[in-house]
């Protein structure tokens, strides 16, 4: 038996676990130069939300009715392919379900984890986020020895790596979270200089008072008015990397623009996104350099594991909630 959840209906507002139908259905049989994997865990991230809605994105939305879309790792169960063998763990986007078919090529194709590597680190330290954080720094921020770095959603799946792999390149670093105990974990187990509490200190000016000089690179994973908040304090030639915009995805009219972006204009300075699909060609250069920052615990990724399939809609509300820390993630089988 194959559990499966759908996309029953495309949210209003906030996602909502009505928005999600259980299916029970076969196992499916891989065909000619496929491979039937079983999903061992399953990654929950910010950008589901966007592809639930119909609107026009880097993908197409995920349709009514069809398996809802995630990134897994997953052992490979019966083997049609000669570069998937049997009982080997892959990464790939297989869904939320219990077993799934690979195919697709480039981005799509299903990648190989190496041996010794945990499943849930392959979804974690050494997965699609750790290389969202790396490929948006090296190519996008670009941060220098000395400079200040300062990462919203700063204790979350990709923002905690950010700020780690900033401090590995030298810099200062702020973070912003939500809460007393998230702030601590930056400042304690990963290591940033210093941290904001959204809920309880005034943004913009807690950013004035951390960063002094102004910021030179700024991560962006929630948009609003934290964004504001960050553009008010650039300094000169900053970078602000667009990796996400959290805190707008479930708005149920379209968000304004930040009201102060001519402070690019006057800082000289430059906002742009990106996405790591951008990047897959050249995953094993960052691989080469996180792998080792993951083994001597230079790069550290705190994990919410829930355990059961059945449990993955709940879990996407309180990654939406503000609450979990680090990569969220549902173990669907060991």
């Amino acid at each position: 038996m194959n559990r499966q959840w759908l996309l029953a209906s495309r949210p209003q507002g906030m996602v909502s676990p009505e928005n999600f139908e259980w299916r029970e259905a076969d196992v499916p049989e891989p065909g000619e130069g496929q491979a039937l994997v079983r999903n061992l865990y399953l990654s929950l991230d910010p950008a589901m939300r966007g592809w639930m809605s119909d609107a026009p994105s880097y993908v197409p939305p995920v349709g009514i009715g069809e398996v809802m879309r995630g990134g897994c790792v997953a052992r490979v169960e019966r083997s049609n392919d000669p570069e998937l063998a049997e009982g080997s763990l892959v990464a790939g986007m297989f869904g939320w379900q219990d077993y799934a078919l690979t195919g697709g090529e480039g981005p799509l194709r299903p990648s190989r984890i190496p041996d010794g590597v945990e499943p849930a680190l392959a979804l974690g330290a050494l997965g699609m986020t750790a290389l969202t954080a790396y490929w948006g720094l090296a190519e996008i921020g670009k941060p220098q020895p000395g400079e200040t770095v300062v990462v919203s959603a700063a204790a979350g799946a990709t923002g905690s790596v950010v700020g780690q792999i900033a401090k590995i390149r030298g810099c200062r670093v702020i973070g912003i979270a939500g809460g007393p105990e998230k702030c601590a974990l930056l400042t304690g187990e990963l290591g940033f200089d210093g941290a904001i509490d959204y809920r309880s200190e005034k943004v913009a000016a807690r950013l004035r008072e951390l960063c002094p000089d102004g910021i030179d690179v700024y991560w962006d994973n929630v948009g609003g008015e934290i964004l504001e908040a960050a553009l008010a304090n650039l300094a000169m030639h900053a970078r602000i990397v667009i990796c996400g915009a959290i805190s707008q995805y479930n708005a149920e009219t379209p968000p304004g623009g930040p009201r102060n972006y001519m402070n690019l204009l006057v800082k000289r300075s430059r906002m742009e996104g990106f996405l790591v699909f951008d990047y897959a060609a050249r995953n094993g250069e960052a691989l080469a350099e996180l792998v080792p920052w993951v083994t001597e615990g230079k790069v550290r990724q705190p994990a919410d594991v829930r355990d059961g399939l059945e449990n993955a809609p709940a879990a996407l509300l309180d990654l939406f909630e503000g609450r979990n820390s680090g990569k969220l993630m549902v173990r669907i089988a060991s």
